[in-house]
């Protein structure tokens, strides 16, 4: 066996897959930016908003977030567990916690375009003419 795949048996061991995924794009000059966010109890997290620079991958260190893009139903996506974003054009609407008595913490990376915010708050007008891409809670 050669040293290579005595290091790719190895890894099979260790490694845990969470999540993969194709980004629909990545900006010419892109940049990557972690974050760390940290949200109290109940907290309703940021308004409705879109990543302009590229996609963001996440992961939810403790806690449970309320999880809901333009075109998708709200989901709970709890501590352990991977979430991501096209970004460019479609509205995250809510990054909130979860729950009203523990609180969330989670790990966002992010890919911006030099120059650009990498958040941009959505409009209530916007947010209006757009309301036939917001999907119903499936419960």
């Amino acid at each position: 066996m050669s040293k290579q795949q005595e290091i790719e048996a190895r890894l099979q061991n260790v490694l845990t897959l969470i999540q993969s995924v194709t980004p629909p794009f990545l900006p010419p000059n892109a940049e990557v930016m972690t974050v760390v966010v940290e949200w109290p109890p109940g907290d309703p997290g940021a308004p409705p908003h879109r990543h302009p620079g590229g996609p963001s991958f996440g992961y939810v260190l403790d806690g449970e977030m309320l999880f809901e893009l333009e075109g998708e139903p709200p989901r709970a996506i709890k501590a352990g567990e991977a979430f991501w974003e096209p970004g460019g054009d479609v509205i995250h609407y809510s990054d909130a916690n979860n729950r009203s008595d523990i609180p969330l913490r989670f790990l966002v990376t992010m890919v911006c375009t030099p120059g650009q915010p990498m958040l941009v708050v959505v409009e209530d007008d916007e947010l209006e003419a757009r309301r036939d891409r917001r999907v119903a809670s499936a419960s």
